[in-house]
C-alpha cells in the first residue's frame, strides 16, 4: 500500500468517526513520523487553501509544487485534499494534534507553516483572512513573532524584511557575528539537512525560497558594514 493510500485510507476513517486521536496515534510510532507529517501537511493545506472562501487550481497547483505525487497515487491523494478543504472548521484541532506530534521539534513546526504560506499566495494575493489563519496556526505551534514575520516577509509582496531578524542577530551584531549566522543558516537549511530533520524529500523545495531570503539579508548587511 502506497504512502498516499495509507494517508487517504487513515482519513476516511477520521471522516467515519474513528476519532482525531485515534487516527494520529496510529501514525505517531516511527519510521511513520513522516506519514504525520505528511497528513498534517495535507489538512491544513486544504483549509489553508479554503480560508479565503475559495479553494482555487493556482493554491491546489502550489501544493502539488511542495509534494510530488506519483501518478499512481493521484486518485488517493484528491481524495485526502477533497475531504479536507470543505470547510475551515476543525482546523485548530489539525494544529494541536501536530504540535503534540513534533514536541519541542520546533523546526518541523516551521517547515509546516512555510508550506502553508506557499500555498496561500499561490492565487496572486493574500488575504486577511489567510493571514488569521497562519497567525492562529503559528500561535498554537509556539512560534515566536520574529519567525512569523520573517515568514511572511518572505512569501508576501510588500511585506517589510529586517535582514538583522532574518538572520536572527541583534542589529548591533558585528560583521563577524553576522558572518557567522549567515553561514549557520545556510549550513542548517541545506537539503541534507531538512531530509535528516523528518521532511519528505517533496518538501525540501521550500528551502529554496529560504535560502534566497538568507542570502539576501546577508548581501543587505553587507553593504550596510562595507
Amino acid at each position: 500500500m502506497s504512502i498516499w493510500s495509507r494517508i487517504s485510507d487513515a482519513l476516511a476513517a477520521l471522516a467515519s468517526g474513528e476519532g482525531l486521536s485515534a487516527v494520529f496515534e496510529k501514525l505517531r510510532t516511527p519510521p511513520e513520523q513522516t506519514v504525520g507529517f505528511t497528513i498534517a501537511v495535507i489538512a491544513l493545506s486544504a483549509k489553508m487553501a479554503k480560508a479565503d472562501g475559495v479553494v482555487t487550481h493556482a493554491e491546489v497547483l502550489a501544493f502539488r509544487e511542495v509534494f510530488h505525487i506519483p501518478t499512481a497515487d493521484e486518485a488517493s491523494a484528491a481524495k485526502v485534499f477533497n475531504l479536507t478543504r470543505q470547510d475551515v472548521a476543525g482546523f485548530e484541532t489539525y494544529a494541536r494534534r501536530i504540535k503534540s506530534m513534533f514536541g519541542p521539534r520546533i523546526n518541523i513546526l516551521e517547515d509546516l507553516l512555510e508550506g502553508l504560506f506557499h500555498i496561500s499566495v499561490a492565487d496572486g494575493s493574500y488575504h486577511h483572512q489567510e493571514d488569521a489563519f497562519l497567525t492562529r496556526v503559528a500561535e498554537i505551534f509556539g512560534l515566536s513573532e520574529r519567525c512569523f514575520r520573517v515568514m511572511k516577509a518572505r512569501y508576501v509582496k510588500g511585506a517589510p524584511a529586517d535582514p538583522y531578524e532574518v538572520l536572527g542577530v541583534d542589529s548591533s551584531a558585528s560583521r563577524e557575528e553576522i558572518r557567522a549566522a549567515w553561514r549557520a543558516l545556510v549550513r542548517q537549511n541545506h537539503p541534507d539537512q531538512l531530509i535528516a530533520r523528518g521532511v519528505p524529500r517533496e518538501a525540501v523545495k521550500l528551502a529554496e525560497a529560504r535560502l534566497v531570503a538568507i542570502n539576501q539579508a546577508w548581501d543587505d548587511l553587507t553593504k550596510l558594514h562595507a
